[in-house]
């Protein structure tokens, strides 16, 4: 466990090195989603069955979350970018890595792509929506909601009958991310991709087929992106799917790395079907 300074914050850090110490090993960057999220998700489903398959991972809190700094301002999706590219730099990380991005945490991964390819190896979506216009559309009516909503404590007494003291629990943390900073303002206005043709690395996309954010599916095929899609399954395919997702995305990422991580993203992304789960 390690703070380290990724530029005007200090961000929590977890490394768990490749089984065998293979220096030439894939990197693997872990990137969670907002708000009721923390590198916790991927510590306790991904991230040590990739260490012990050989791949060297990289897991980190946000800015705002788990125990990396809380600063009021500062938000947008450029600098959740910025902190990323902070963290390679302090950790003198110079391979080209694999980010996997669950929810914003693959918006994040799309952006790195589309302005930082150099860096990256090739990106994984889960549940995610790359930024574009659209994006920061669905992206502000949703925090508007949260952050009227969950102040009611009646509001976070509901979500405690209705799903249990743990999701409470989260949602009450979401709450103070949302009153005491301004992300909900400042995400809608990140900096935005103009199309998927800007995301220049390979890409994975896994959604749930009773989410809505499976309807990119048709579009991200046809650009040559790879698309899975789990059935009866909706937006937490992380959560309540590890197996299947940790079995897909661990074999993407060795294919990549194994075909040196440079082949046009119309090769290395054919069209996929649903798995039924």
């Amino acid at each position: 466990m390690s703070r380290l300074a990724t530029g005007d914050v200090t961000t929590h850090v977890q490394l768990l090195p490749a089984a065998g110490g293979d220096p030439g090993a894939p990197v693997v960057v872990f990137v969670h989603g907002l708000l009721t999220d923390s590198l916790a998700s991927y510590y306790f489903t991904l991230g040590p069955a990739f260490a012990a398959a050989g791949v060297d991972v990289v897991m980190y809190d946000l800015r705002g979350h788990g125990r990396s700094d809380r600063p009021a301002t500062g938000y947008r999706l450029e600098d959740f970018t910025d902190d990323f590219v902070g963290l390679l730099d302090a950790l003198g990380e110079r391979r080209p890595v694999h980010v996997v991005g669950n929810s914003f945490g693959g918006t994040i991964a799309c952006a790195l792509a589309a302005w930082h390819p150099e860096l990256v190896a090739g990106i994984t979506m889960l549940e995610s929506e790359p930024p574009t216009r659209a994006w920061t559309g669905h992206i502000a009516e949703g925090l508007a909601d949260a952050h009227d909503k969950l102040r009611h404590p009646e509001a976070i007494a509901w979500i405690e009958a209705n799903h249990g003291g743990h999701t409470a629990r989260l949602s009450k943390g979401a709450n103070k991310i949302l009153q005491s900073t301004t992300l909900a303002a400042d995400v809608p206005r990140s900096r935005v991709i103009g199309g998927l043709e800007e995301i220049g690395r390979p890409m994975l996309a896994v959604f749930g087929d009773e989410s809505g954010l499976a309807a990119q599916v048709p579009e991200l095929r046809a650009r040559g992106f790879r698309t899975e899609v789990l059935a009866e399954q909706g937006h937490s395919v992380l959560i309540e799917r590890p197996h299947e997702v940790r079995e897909l995305v661990l074999d993407w990422v060795l294919s990549l790395h194994d075909a040196g991580g440079e082949l046009p993203v119309t090769a290395t992304a054919p069209a996929a079907s649903g798995i039924a789960g």
